[in-house]
């Protein structure tokens, strides 16, 4: 019983930690491919490199900020995915791979992972979203700041993206989106 206690705190204490630091939680791409099923969401995933300077920069001023961990954590299944690693993905009936990986240049330069070549990911960071059946949607490049990253994550929750058919509706969106999102 002792030790039952003991599990049941240490779960309660690490939830607790989680929710008031508000930090993203990062899955792969296969889990967040089967949640969907049950739960239907869309997918945002973060395309990273190790060696990348404003991927790093994202993580810690962007994906750190807490309105916008809350806002994807409540609203995406979040897929953090290094395009230069070595990770083994199965998405979509097929099976990514990559094969010219170098362990020796792990923080360096590495060769494209196929996801990432699937995806035709050119710039780090580039946030891929994809649809509840995990269709690709939109890809945006290059950093983002809070501000900047949420008038995208509001438009690809759910289906409100399927509202704009026209280049005019997107341009009216843009142009009058109310930022609720603190910069800091």
């Amino acid at each position: 019983m002792r030790n039952f206690n003991y599990i049941i705190f240490v779960f309660v204490f690490t939830f607790t930690i989680n929710i008031s630091s508000q930090e993203i939680k990062w899955i792969t791409l296969e889990d967040a491919v089967y949640l969907q099923e049950a739960a239907p969401r869309n997918i945002i995933i973060d395309m990273y490199t190790n060696w990348c300077g404003p991927c790093k920069l994202l993580d810690r001023n962007t994906f750190g900020n807490k309105d916008v961990a809350k806002y994807i954590n409540d609203n995406f299944y979040a897929v953090k995915f290094n395009a230069e690693g070595n990770d083994v993905v199965n998405f979509k009936g097929y099976t990514f791979e990559n094969p010219n990986y170098d362990p020796a240049r792990e923080n360096r330069r590495n060769s494209s992972h196929q996801l990432s070549q699937a995806f035709r990911i050119q710039a780090f960071p580039t946030i891929v979203f994809l649809d509840k059946s995990s269709n690709l949607l939109h890809k945006l490049r290059g950093y983002q700041t809070p501000k900047q990253i949420e008038v995208y994550l509001k438009l690809f929750t759910g289906d409100n993206y399927k509202k704009y058919e026209t280049q005019e509706d997107f341009q009216k969106y843009f142009e009058t989106f109310v930022y609720e999102f603190d910069s800091k």
